[in-house]
């Protein structure tokens, strides 16, 4: 499980990537969360807001990795387009089922995570998103 987890606007890949030592710096916009699995999420929302399936989304090496190595290091990945675009569009009952899905879908792993505080990161990240859309940015995940 991760110990930083941050959400945030780049205008592309390289410029994302900077990020991967010691994080976003603070001209980007960004959000930071902790004790969740952040990778695994974003795969988890994706399938909830868009009904692909995990092991689709697996298959095409979903989420994209910017930067850093996936060995219990500091990685920097982006936000699938088709996930940005789920959230950008979400209505907030959409954003609600979701978080409660994926409350219920951790727990089922084992790990708790209240359903207010899962709605509370997906909307605060579909609002992320949202902005960073505004000014032609992507949204990226930074991970420590």
């Amino acid at each position: 499980m991760s110990i930083i987890v941050e959400f945030f606007a780049a205008a592309d890949d390289a410029s994302a990537a900077l990020a991967l030592q010691t994080g976003p710096p603070p001209a980007f916009e960004s959000l930071s969360f902790g004790n969740f699995d952040p990778e695994e999420a974003v795969v988890e929302w994706e399938c909830l807001f868009t009904g692909v399936s995990f092991e689709q989304l697996l298959e095409a090496d979903e989420p994209r990795l910017v930067a850093g190595q996936d060995d219990d290091g500091c990685v920097v990945f982006a936000i699938s387009p088709r996930l940005s675009a789920a959230l950008a569009e979400a209505e907030r009952s959409e954003v609600k089922d979701a978080a409660v899905a994926w409350s219920a879908q951790r727990a089922e792993d084992g790990e708790v995570i209240d359903p207010e505080i899962a709605e509370l990161i997906l909307s605060d990240l579909a609002a992320l998103v949202i902005s960073a859309r505004r000014q032609g940015q992507n949204v990226y995940c930074w991970v420590a």
